[in-house]
Order: structure tokens, then C-alpha cells, then sequence
């Protein structure tokens, strides 16, 4: 049986096979932490406390999938691999995957539509990928 990995990898698809990298597993769990952080201070506005905790918590999906052996080609699949990167489930993903679309409705259509209930729940996700994150072994 192929796992989710292998059926995402190789020429043309989302992913591909890279040995993981000890300093970029540990650059992006600390640039992380400093962004989590500073997304939980409520004198930012909150679109500013959104773009950090998204972010966050893109960096830190991005270190759960090079901890696998994989580089993504695009945003997107580092939260769709959550159950298989770190056994995380829809109450996460779901919320990263809602916050990846307002990310890109902001980015590409200038309509970052945020309000303090979604920065909560994406805080709260991105928390809960970061203590997964902390329990991983580490990267040799």
C-alpha cells in the first residue's frame, strides 16, 4: 500500500523526495515560535496577527513535511498532509485550509476579510501543529 507521500510525489505533482535538513527544520520551527507569538498580541491590528499566525503555521506544517523527506511545490498540500505529517485532525486542517483561502482571497484579490474569531481558531491550530511539531524527534 503507497502512503499519501508517494502518491503526491514525483514529476509533475506536489511533492518531491528531499532528505530533511536539521538547520531548516529548526529555522522554521524558531521563526515560527517568534510569529505564534507575536500573533497573540492584540495591540496588532488583526490583519497583522493573521498574516503572522498563518504564517506560523505554514512554517511549521512546512517542517513537519521536510521532517517526512518531502518539499511541497505549492502552499496548500503542507496543511492537506497534516493527518499523515503530524496525525492531525479536521478540527486543524480544516481551519489552516479555511485560512489558506482568505490568505489568498487577501493576497491575490486584496479582500483579507478577518475578524478576531478566526485569528482565535487559527491560533488555536497553529498552536496545536506546533506542540506536534515539539514532540518530533530530532532531524539527523
Amino acid at each position: 500500500m503507497t502512503s499519501a507521500f508517494e502518491n503526491l510525489a514525483g514529476p509533475g505533482r506536489p511533492l518531491r523526495v528531499e532528505r530533511p535538513d536539521a538547520n531548516e527544520f529548526e529555522g522554521l520551527q524558531r521563526s515560527a515560535g517568534a510569529r505564534l507569538r507575536d500573533a497573540q498580541n492584540p495591540a496588532l491590528s488583526v490583519e497583522s496577527r493573521f498574516d503572522l499566525a498563518y504564517n506560523a503555521a505554514h512554517a511549521l506544517c512546512l517542517a513537519a513535511l521536510r521532517w517526512h523527506g518531502y518539499r511541497a511545490a505549492n502552499r496548500y498540500v503542507v496543511f492537506q498532509l497534516l493527518p499523515d505529517t503530524l496525525g492531525l485532525g479536521p478540527e486543524v486542517w480544516r481551519v489552516l485550509a479555511k485560512c489558506h483561502n482568505i490568505r489568498n482571497l487577501g493576497e491575490y484579490e486584496g479582500d483579507l476579510n478577518v475578524d478576531d474569531r478566526i485569528v482565535a481558531g487559527l491560533i488555536t491550530a497553529c498552536q496545536a501543529v506546533s506542540d506536534r511539531v515539539a514532540a518530533l524527534s530530532p532531524v539527523r
